[in-house]
């Protein structure tokens, strides 16, 4: 699988007329090689791949990305750059704009010239990043079983929720069930927002305690394997008023409209479309002001982009989020997200959590 992984990203250098990429990223370095610690770099031409590191991950990166070769970095970056760089000796040599900083760029311009190696750094962007929206079947499956954790998740929560219990209490709970249940860290920090605070679409906890007669989001992941889920159920304490029953069924019906109408071939744009014309439809437009969903994988925000001015292109293999709310001021907000693959052009939806009319 790594082979391959590194067979289609030598293949992005040519037209782009690079002779090697520098990969700094900790989720693309993991994506490509197989090596999971937090410090490092790849190096990848047609000729060599190389991975630098330090002592601390030495035997983690012979056993975890045995394709490369090793090399060892001691001291600071301007005084082994250039020899790591230069067992290549690349032209132009690409790296990753988006993951390295004007002041970083320059230190390795530095630490090229310091030792004499004539190597341009040149700005690549998503370079794997695109790689890796169309997911493999093994990563379909970490996806699945960090899924599943956060559906189990869900239904424990509706069995502890209740009034008075605090926004932290709750999405404490929920965090301690899904690492009692094998999750590595959550994929993010657990989302528990109430009444008013509901109507924040990314609420931190706080220490709100929730009452009977109001909406409460509920947005969070687990992970297995490095692989995330992402989940939001928007739950209510008693019986629901008419305006939380009108709200819920628009925000619901824009999400089915999405499951029934997102096919392979179409653009972020054209898939947001098909839940938010049903809220615009209903006269709430202006409230729902965030994309409708978003990729999955070694990140819990990813490629591809499900939105007004997304033009990424939808196939078959990717795992996206369809998550389509309504947020009102004063009031709060309502959010019902789930997690989908595309396959054989249709959407398969992958999260199994109740939802309210359920």
């Amino acid at each position: 699988m790594k082979n391959d992984r590194i067979s289609r990203l030598i293949e992005k250098l040519e037209p782009l007329d690079l002779d090697a990429i520098l990969i700094s990223s900790n989720h693309n370095r993991r994506y490509v090689s197989g090596f999971t610690g937090s410090s490092g770099y790849l190096l990848v031409s047609r000729q060599a791949r190389i991975i630098a590191t330090d002592f601390r991950y030495y035997q983690q990166a012979t056993d975890e990305a045995g394709e490369f070769a090793l090399f060892k970095i001691r001291g600071k970056l301007e005084e082994w750059f250039g020899d790591f760089i230069g067992q290549l000796n690349p032209r132009r040599l690409g790296f990753e704009s988006e993951h390295v900083t004007v002041a970083s760029r320059n230190t390795l311009a530095r630490a090229l010239k310091k030792t004499g190696v004539k190597t341009s750094l040149i700005a690549t962007r998503n370079l794997v990043e695109t790689l890796r929206t169309v997911k493999s079947k093994q990563e379909i499956e970490n996806i699945t079983k960090a899924i599943a954790i956060s559906d189990a998740a869900i239904d424990n929560i509706y069995e502890i929720i209740k009034p008075g219990m605090s926004e932290i209490q709750a999405a404490w709970e929920i965090e301690r069930f899904m690492r009692q249940s094998g999750s590595e860290p959550v994929s993010f920090p657990v989302i528990c927002a109430s009444g008013p605070n509901s109507a924040l679409p990314h609420a931190q906890p706080s220490d709100r305690l929730i009452n009977t007669g109001e909406p409460v989001v509920l947005d969070f992941g687990a992970s297995i394997n490095g692989y995330t889920s992402d989940l939001t159920r928007t739950v209510y304490l008693g019986q629901p008023d008419s305006m939380f029953r009108k709200l819920y069924n628009i925000v619901l019906k824009a999400q089915y409209s999405a499951f029934e109408g997102i096919t392979s071939r179409i653009n972020g744009k054209q898939a947001d479309d098909k839940a938010r014309r049903v809220i615009v439809e209903a006269g709430y437009g202006e409230y729902f002001g965030h994309s409708l969903g978003h990729g999955i994988g070694l990140e819990v925000h990813e490629g591809p982009y499900l939105g007004p001015s997304s033009e990424d292109i939808l196939l078959d293999g990717m795992v996206f989020t369809v998550e389509p709310g309504i947020y009102i001021p004063g009031w709060g907000g309502i959010r019902i997200e789930d997690d989908v693959v595309l396959e054989r052009g249709r959407v398969t939806t992958l999260s199994k959590a109740k939802k309210l009319e359920e």
